[in-house]
């Protein structure tokens, strides 16, 4: 039996441990660049993959599971678009509400679709309030979700915002910036996040230096997504993963 993602999470949340997620867009990987970070992940301990993208145009997605299962035992969890790309050979899935915006589709309409499959699958189902950030430009996350992201200034707006989904039932709140976005979540808006719930808080987007890694670990995030800057820079990694290991030696 699986050992529960959530479970096991909410235990490093408690414990004060931060944890490192690595974003894989199916779109941008082959077979030789994905097994490369399979390789760097193991070695520097990454805690989970995060599978998808707002926009999957390819049908790698199947196969790139197949090949970390093969490969890693490091558990993959779905970040999905849309219903259309449920895969049950993953170990678990953040049902992501976006809770940031006005979308009724992505607020409940593609839950009602992916339903009954996830209810017949093996995965672990994790409600997950998703927030989008304005970072400087539009992304494709916002620009496909057709919503118009919370302001970079307003981090009370944040914080409410964050209480609501945790008051709906949300087990993680996670706050993105999107892909390619200019600058990260800012610190302010983490603390006021972070300050006003009790559930484990995901931070994402325009963390591509080990400065800004150690920011947003600092201000209260307790999982850091890190994505393209991987992608560009498999280096990148190992510094994540030194400033992950400072971080929670300190707190021993």
């Amino acid at each position: 039996m699986r050992a529960s993602i959530y479970k096991n999470q909410l235990l490093k949340t408690e414990t004060n441990q931060k944890a490192f997620a690595v974003l894989l867009d199916p779109d941008n990987l082959t077979r030789e660049s994905c097994l490369k970070i399979l390789a760097l992940s193991e070695a520097h301990h990454v805690d989970y993959f995060f599978m998808g993208g707002s926009l999957v145009t390819t049908s790698n997605q199947a196969a790139l599971i197949q090949l970390i299962k093969e490969n890693s035992t490091i558990p993959v969890i779905l970040f999905p678009s849309n219903s259309l790309h449920i895969d049950s050979q993953a170990d678990g899935i953040l049902l992501l509400s976006l809770i940031s915006g006005r979308n009724p589709d992505l607020l409940i309409g593609q839950h009602v679709l992916a339903a009954p499959i996830l209810k017949a699958s093996n995965l672990e189902v994790i409600p997950t309030g998703y927030m989008l950030v304005d970072t400087g430009r539009q992304t494709t996350a916002s620009y496909m979700s057709g919503t118009t992201p919370l302001p970079y200034d307003k981090p009370a707006i944040a914080a409410c915002t964050a209480m609501a989904g945790e008051l709906l039932g949300m087990k993680f709140i996670y706050v993105d910036g999107g892909s390619g976005a200019m600058k990260p979540v800012s610190p302010e808006m983490i603390r006021a996040v972070k300050n006003s719930i009790d559930i484990p808080l995901i931070i994402g987007g325009g963390i591509n230096t080990k400065e800004k890694a150690e920011a947003a670990l600092t201000a209260g995030a307790d999982i850091i997504v890190i994505g393209n800057e991987i992608e560009k820079n498999a280096g990148f990694l190992p510094e994540v993963s030194e400033v992950l290991k400072s971080f929670n030696q300190e707190l021993v």
